[in-house]
């Protein structure tokens, strides 16, 4: 007897404490139950069973307090848009959303649908949706991102991770990523210190997670963007851009400097025409560390020749690469180049493209130009004019050639001359019969007057030309 009331007394508080704890756990979830009626405005009805499978039964609550709200449904792919049913039994179709002040955005695999002054109570969805699908509702969608390095240079190629999240929560609907477009964009601050003054907007990464580029796993609910700031260097403004078929939302960043390309690249020619010409990359050293520089590139010669080469000697030392000059012209060299800052970080840089012109060298041209000289001194003293032994330069030769060219030009026309006055002699004598007479004193006066004039004339310009 002692022993059972001795038990009872000892237990007792146990009871009671245990009672209190079960009361204080049922009040606590009964708390968190009211909490999340008055702040989630939709709920899937049912087991996962029979939201998950069958599709007849994709049931959800809105509740009464709910002004607007946006709906993405997954559907199969190339399936017709879903039909909503409201709580009364009628039904949206979307060819009739305008009717009823709905927006619809429907596409091959989902429709984003949103809603003003929903009917309290429980609505359905009926359509292909997919088995795994859940009713997503869209209130707050947030791009969370890393944060851009302090120091970026134009021409940079950049890694940089994000993801989505929706009313804080992350998005774990590998699905979504076709519902919305992530961008970043570089606007300008107009600043007139720098190079980008009056600079247009530029989209410079887009954000994929489809495992293609930098993006590691597809459908992970990462998102990975590649930055290609080939931009002028100056002061910009990045923006993230979230856009929806139906909704756009902006994070705008603070203000950030895009430094110059830090590589510098110069070329020593070779003047020979038979060596090297040595291309020297260097790079800005308060801002890279020069000992940890690499080089990939390629070198395109005049002839259209593509050669390959990597520079991956570490030193402090100008980075050095000998191009072979066998042909005169434009080269063109494209270099990318590896390393990391003086603040440890590690960068890929787009090196925009270095030109060179190739020229004969000056050498040839001087000697060509001694041995012309020298020709011509040889030709003009074996030159030389007979009888008075004097040399003749190359105007005299010149000189006597058109007097020969004047000396037989004018004996053809004398030679015509004779010949017309002969046929006009022979004519007259035939008419002698007609009573002409010919006079043959006269005809020889007329022929020794031309002839006189003719000699006269070749005389003057024989000594005009002297």
């Amino acid at each position: 007897m002692n022993k059972t009331w001795l038990l009872a007394l000892v237990m007792t508080p146990a009871l009671v404490f245990a009672q209190q704890s079960q009361e204080a756990e049922n009040t606590t979830q009964a708390s968190e139950a009211v909490q999340q009626i008055d702040t989630t405005p939709i709920k899937a009805l049912g087991n996962d069973y029979q939201n998950g499978i069958r599709l007849l039964q994709n049931r959800f609550r809105i509740d009464y307090m709910v002004d607007e709200i946006t709906m993405v449904f997954f559907r199969k792919f190339g399936s017709a848009p879903i039909v909503l049913v409201k709580p009364d039994g009628s039904k949206i179709f979307q060819s009739q959303a305008l009717e009823n002040d709905v927006d619809w955005y429907d596409s091959t695999t989902y429709d984003l649908i949103r809603l003003r002054k929903p009917m309290p109570g429980p609505w359905q969805a009926v359509g292909q949706i997919l088995p795994e699908s859940r009713v997503m509702v869209i209130s707050d969608i947030e791009l969370i991102t890393e944060p851009l390095p302090d120091v970026l240079f134009a021409g940079e190629i950049l890694k940089q991770t994000a993801y989505l999240t929706n009313g804080g929560k992350p998005i774990d609907y590998s699905e979504f990523r076709d519902v919305v477009t992530l961008n970043m964009e570089f606007a300008s601050t107009n600043n007139p210190n720098f190079n980008n003054f009056g600079a247009q907007t530029q989209i410079v990464a887009t954000f994929q997670d489809n495992g293609k580029g930098m993006d590691e796993i597809p459908l992970d609910g990462t998102f990975t963007g590649q930055f290609n700031l080939t931009i002028p260097n100056g002061e910009w403004r990045p923006t993230y851009t979230i856009e929806t078929p139906m909704f756009s939302r902006e994070d705008i960043g603070e203000n950030l400097v895009l430094h110059p390309n830090p590589i510098q690249v110069d070329i020593e020619q070779d003047t020979t025409g038979q060596g090297f010409h040595a291309l020297l990359v260097d790079a800005d050293r308060e801002k890279i560390d020069i000992n940890t520089l690499l080089i990939d590139g390629k070198v395109r010669y005049p002839n259209g020749d593509v050669q390959n080469f990597s520079i991956t000697r570490l030193s402090d030392e100008v980075r050095t690469y000998n191009i072979v000059n066998y042909e005169y012209g434009i080269y063109r060299v494209k270099l990318t180049a590896y390393g990391n800052t003086m603040s440890g970080r590690d960068f890929i840089l787009d090196v925009p493209e270095f030109t060179f012109l190739s020229e004969e060298p000056q050498i040839e041209e001087e000697t060509s130009a001694a041995v012309s000289t020298q020709a011509q001194g040889d030709l003009e003293n074996q030159i030389m004019v007979e009888g008075e032994g004097e040399m003749m330069t190359p105007e005299e030769e010149s000189m006597s050639s058109e007097t020969l060219i004047k000396l037989i030009v004018g004996i053809n026309l004398g030679l015509i001359l004779i010949g017309g006055l002969v046929i006009w002699i022979v004519i007259t004598i035939k008419r002698k019969g007609n009573g002409l007479s010919f006079d043959v004193k006269g005809v020889v006066n007329k022929l020794s007057g031309i002839a006189d004039s003719l000699m006269s004339k070749f005389k003057k310009k024989k000594e005009a030309t002297e």
